[in-house]
């Protein structure tokens, strides 16, 4: 096989309802969430080689792995997505049958943002393989597989959403049932709402990654134990992801900030070390300089925070937050979910 193949998947905002997805509170309850994908990404190459061998190479991590060919490669902690990908392409589309091949990949945002790049990642790496093999995989196929790579096979903690916002792109309210079942629904939302939107919204990157498995972890394990404070915290977020649903498809953006903090208060319900001291005095600060509402992007603890502000006070807010040494990303949303192509 002489070709070189190509993919990209998006990140995601989060919106309403996040940590609905992760089980068991989803089997339990039922999840939903808003979210929608931005155009920042993660990008995988595939290469052809001669040698018996197989190659990852990570550009962000300035990581390189070269291994003679097998079946099964070790997952020991160094570039285990990609080792996990190339296992199960193998295992389930190749009869055991391994190929030799370079995977190159990167990411337009570190690991522990908080934008989903992992499972982001995850979806652009089987999407090229899946071009590359011409392997018989639709949407819900892929993102349903890079579910189970990541949560099963490799046993990394976290929820749902990302695969499928990664895979699907655009706004969507998805909704998580028992069973591993995930129904997408994409949002036609008008073009001068998604505008508006995009002008009041802001992303300001705390300068701090963090391992969202711990927080994640403690929020399963408050499920499990019957935590009555997390699980209304969740059955409330639940709901905020309905009621930004309602607020975007009608216009109601003068909602959203309110929206956004109802869900951030619940998410801080949910298990400990969502927030800490930096983040409040973010917020806070944030709010004292014309943002109406806010939260941090993802699991929490670190990464982004996504703020909804007077568009025109963007400025005085950037000068605000000069204090806490972070930075804000621009960004645009993107409407389109993972691409390949070949060369």
């Amino acid at each position: 096989m002489n070709k070189t193949v190509r993919s990209k998947a998006p990140l995601r905002l989060g919106l309403a309802g996040g940590g609905t997805d992760v089980s068991p509170f989803s089997d339990l309850y039922g999840g939903a969430i808003l979210n929608v994908t931005i155009d920042m990404y993660t990008y995988t190459t595939l290469q052809p080689i001669d040698e018996k061998k197989i190659i990852f190479e990570s550009l962000d991590q300035n990581i390189v792995m070269e291994y003679d060919l097998a079946p099964e490669l070790p997952v020991d902690g160094k570039l285990d997505l990609h080792k996990g990908v190339y296992n199960r392409i193998i295992r389930d589309f190749c009869g055991g049958v391994p190929f030799p091949i370079r995977m190159i990949t990167y990411s337009d945002a570190p690991a522990g943002s908080g934008l989903g790049s992992s499972s982001a990642l995850m979806v652009a790496m089987i999407a090229a393989m899946k071009e590359y093999l011409n392997l018989p995989l639709g949407d819900y196929e892929l993102a349903h597989l890079a579910y189970e790579i990541e949560r099963i096979d490799l046993n990394m903690a976290g929820g749902k959403q990302d695969q499928y916002s990664a895979t699907f792109g655009g706004f969507n309210f998805m909704e998580f049932f028992n069973g591993d079942k995930v129904i997408v629904n994409p949002l036609r939302i008008k073009p001068n709402i998604t505008n508006e939107l995009e002008f009041n919204m802001m992303l300001y990157y705390t300068g701090k990654s963090r391992v969202s498995s711990d927080i994640i972890k403690n929020q399963v394990s408050n499920v499990t134990s019957k935590e009555g404070k997390s699980i209304d915290a969740m059955k409330n977020l639940k709901e905020q992801a309905v009621q930004m649903k309602n607020a975007l498809l009608r216009g109601e953006l003068d909602q959203i900030g309110k929206i956004l903090n109802y869900g951030w208060e619940n998410k801080k319900n949910m298990a400990k070390d969502i927030s800490n001291t930096t983040i409040d005095r973010i917020m806070e600060k944030a709010l004292e300089y014309g943002a109406i509402g806010g939260k941090i992007s993802g699991a929490g603890g670190g990464g982004y925070i996504m703020l909804y502000v007077e568009g025109l006070k963007r400025a005085r807010i950037r000068e605000g937050l000069k204090e806490f040494g972070g930075s804000f990303m621009d960004f645009s949303f993107s409407l389109t979910g993972v691409q390949t192509w070949t060369l």
